[in-house]
């Protein structure tokens, strides 16, 4: 066993499944407070790549792989793409607007010089008329009348007011895959230098985005995976194809509030689940879950349901933004997800089903079938699978058994990644054609297993090259 693989301090069947993804940031930016994230649930670790330099991030990544090894533990780092900086520019004071009034816009325009209010994204490149434009985090709907010689004109469809830097939602415009900016490319190059295990992609389109990515990724040399942001209208209408695109696909809940009608959202949330689980793509329900505890030490009841639910329905995931970046209270954000994930998974009141969500049949998913049903059928323990690539795992935890999954992974990056799969408990071995039974002998002795247990192991033929899983046993530990 390698360093990272400490025996669990709870035994096996007590270990939380829906994983926890904390954001770092001004609140958690040191090494005891990455060590008390990871203590207190985490299982991703996610740096917001609009804020903060490389030199910070540098460091970051050690606390984290550090902190990761001292608690013994797989953590996976997420690197979050800032994306089309669509916000408005900087100018004094505050900007009243009101009904029926005309505005206009200019990529970095001088406001006082000119009246057009300025941004910090050329919009007059992409925007056409009748495009909606929803301004201050849809606090200001409008409505684009013209775009002449690179200014966009609007017309207000209710008061309010602006203030400098405040986001912009356009969900009309189609960015025609214009969405990894220079600055992305450049965090990009950073990031294939680093230990980072996921690269987020902001405001996703269309699997067209995703290829993008990819070539760049390869173009790098990097072995990071990809997770697509759900947050604008035109990936929900696209969200099949994305979902099948993608590594990983995150409900970014509070820009898709703005860019689709806000009562969708948990309709939008619940469909993307429901097919990352056909795919056997993990999913992540991000934004505003616990967003009170930014400022409170407890939740609301309303946000408590809210974490519930997304366990409930199916999420492998759920995350903390500014509850962990910017909040007051960041170890008790993650204590109180931590706590109502094992409540809700110790009295799952249903197993949810998703109409229409036939499943794809191939020679993997029938495998993963066989392993689920068997394990269940003889009363495993426990499900020990050895993976090259994270697939068969992958398969295996889509079908949201409660046995607790043992993933052996004969590669440290792979390990890493699947820490924020549903069930999947990562520990690192070599690769030989014995490399389960090893992983379950030490499991025995450190008492996670005992004499009697019955565990089902799902392995290869041919041990480190990737598809091979092929045979499937049942041991009862002597």
């Amino acid at each position: 066993m390698r360093q990272t693989d400490k025996v669990p301090g709870v035994p096996l069947k007590r270990l939380k499944r829906t994983k926890i993804i904390a954001t770092v940031g001004p609140s958690t930016n040191s090494y005891e407070a990455i060590y008390g994230l990871i203590k207190a649930g985490a299982n991703g670790i996610r740096l917001n790549f609009s804020h903060g330099t490389n030199e910070e991030r540098t460091r970051q990544i050690k606390w984290i792989r550090k902190a990761s090894t001292e608690y013994g533990k797989p953590v996976a780092i997420i690197q979050d793409l800032q994306g089309p900086k669509v916000r408005l520019g900087d100018f004094d004071g505050i900007i009243n607007v009101f009904k029926g009034q005309g505005l206009s816009f200019g990529y970095q325009a001088d406001y006082a010089k000119t009246g057009h209010i300025p941004t910090q994204y050329d919009l007059s490149q992409k925007v056409k008329r009748g495009e909606h434009i929803n301004l201050y985090d849809g606090k200001i709907k409008t409505v684009v009348s013209s775009v002449r010689q690179g200014i966009v004109y609007v017309e207000a469809k209710n008061d309010g007011i602006l203030i400098k830097r405040k986001g912009m939602n356009l969900p009309d415009t189609d960015f025609a895959g214009d969405i990894i900016t220079p600055k992305d490319k450049a965090d990009l190059v950073y990031g294939s230098a680093q230990d980072i295990d996921y690269v987020a992609l902001s405001f996703v389109q269309s699997a067209e985005d995703i290829d993008k990515l990819r070539v760049l990724l390869r173009s790098m040399n990097s072995t990071v995976k990809v997770i697509a942001k759900i947050e604008t209208k035109a990936a929900v209408e696209n969200i099949e194809e994305i979902i099948e695109a993608s590594d990983v696909v995150m409900i970014a809940r509070g820009d898709l509030a703005v860019e689709t009608a806000a009562e969708s959202v948990p309709i939008v949330q619940r469909q993307i689940i429901g097919l990352g689980l056909r795919y056997a793509t993990p999913t992540i329900v991000a934004t505003q879950m616990l967003a009170s505890m930014s400022d409170s030490p407890e939740a609301t009841g309303a946000e408590v349901s809210d974490v519930a639910t997304a366990v409930i329905v199916g999420a492998d995931c759920v995350m903390l933004s500014d509850e962990t970046a910017s909040g007051k209270y960041p170890l008790e954000a993650a204590k109180t997800m931590k706590k109502i994930i094992l409540y809700t998974e110790a009295h799952m009141p249903l197993k949810v089903s998703f109409l229409g969500n036939d499943e794809v049949h191939t020679c993997q998913t029938s495998i993963s079938k066989a392993v689920i049903g068997l394990a269940e059928d003889v009363k495993a323990k426990a499900i020990v699978v050895e993976t090259k690539s994270g697939a068969t795992a992958l398969q295996l935890a889509s079908r949201r058994t409660t046995i607790p999954l043992i993933v052996v992974a004969s590669e440290k990056r792979v390990a890493q990644q699947l820490a924020v799969t549903y069930g999947a408990r990562s520990y690192l071995q070599p690769v030989s054609h014995n490399a389960a039974v090893k992983v379950t002998d030490w499991l025995k002795s450190n008492k996670l297993l005992h004499k009697g247990d019955i565990v089902v192991t799902a392995s290869g033929q041919y041990p480190g090259v990737v598809g091979t899983t092929d045979t499937i046993k049942v041991r009862v530990l002597e």
